[in-house]
């Protein structure tokens, strides 16, 4: 008699509430010495001292297969099958974490689809630390959130399969659930928005001015050597040829010569060529001849 589920209890996903963990793994928790003292006569109002008291979480364990604590009073609450605030109550105490997560684990088992996402999701903000007691009954660090997360998207949770569980996008676009935004996501978006603001009023308003002799980066990236011997070659001044030389010594003399040549003419009166003066400058021409004869 202490094995059934109470007359009142509705069924869950079409059956009977005990019947969602496994015969073999219900059959050991019924003849554990923790089911057998701790668990009997249990009620709703007495199972959450029970909780308050757990230490660790986790399924079976050992070659014996061992049921734990939190597996018994799993099995306890979808016996007596306590009341949906009951459950809400035990999520949302944050004093006691193995509390909230055997709420948690109720919620999973017994909830829809909406109620696991609505009443889980929050818990992903809790990053305290749990003990797991795993197959080899060896204990191993483990974190809330991570027990929620494995709640809500693993298939078997502490050695019991989970019921299926809708997807969160189709219920998004039925519209039974709104867009879940992670808090980390909003604590990027104010950290950008900060540093920008930041940046904003770091920045001083500089006017750039050019910078002839300044070198650009590509010449800055390449190394400072000594030019080539051919490079020093052709940019060395080159010696003129000696006959470059000649020719440019003679040219100034003659510049000169013709600049008085220019002088002197422009000095002397010019004169005119009329028939007298040709037969005056004939004569004359005559009488030196003459003279010399």
């Amino acid at each position: 008699m202490a094995n059934r589920t109470v007359k009142d209890a509705n069924s869950i996903h079409g059956t009977n509430p005990q019947y969602l963990v496994e015969k073999i793994i219900r059959t050991r928790i019924y003849e554990s010495k923790y089911w057998k003292e701790e668990c009997f006569g249990l009620t709703a109002e007495l199972v959450v001292d029970k909780a308050m008291a757990l230490k660790f979480v986790g399924g079976v364990y050992g070659g014996n297969i061992k049921p734990t604590p939190f597996l018994c009073l799993t099995l306890k609450m979808l016996q007596i099958q306590p009341e949906k605030d009951i459950i809400v109550e035990f999520i949302k105490n944050e004093d006691f974490k193995y509390v909230r997560l055997l709420g948690a684990m109720y919620m999973r088992l017994t909830g829809t689809s909406v109620d696991c996402y609505k009443y889980l999701e929050p818990l992903y903000n809790d990053y305290r630390k749990i003990k797991s007691q795993n197959r080899n009954g060896e204990f191993e660090l483990q974190h809330v959130d991570e027990f929620i997360d494995e709640l809500l998207h693993s298939e078997r949770m502490c050695d019991i399969i989970l019921p299926r569980l809708q997807k969160r996008q189709v219920l998004e676009e039925a519209e039974l659930l709104d867009t879940r935004i992670s808090a980390l996501e909003e604590d990027l978006d104010e950290v950008e928005t900060s540093d920008e603001e930041d940046e904003e009023e770091e920045k001083p308003e500089r006017i750039q001015t050019p910078e002839p002799h300044r070198r650009s980066y590509r010449d800055n990236d390449r190394p400072r050597r000594s030019p080539s011997p051919r490079y020093r070659r052709s940019r060395s001044p080159r010696r003129p040829s000696p006959r470059r030389e000649r020719h440019r010594s003679k040219s100034p003399r003659r510049h000169r010569s013709r600049s008085r040549e220019r002088r002197h003419r422009s000095k002397s009166p010019g004169i005119i060529a009329t028939p007298t003066c040709i037969a005056l400058h004939q004569k004359s021409h005559m009488l030196v001849t003459d003279s010399h004869l």
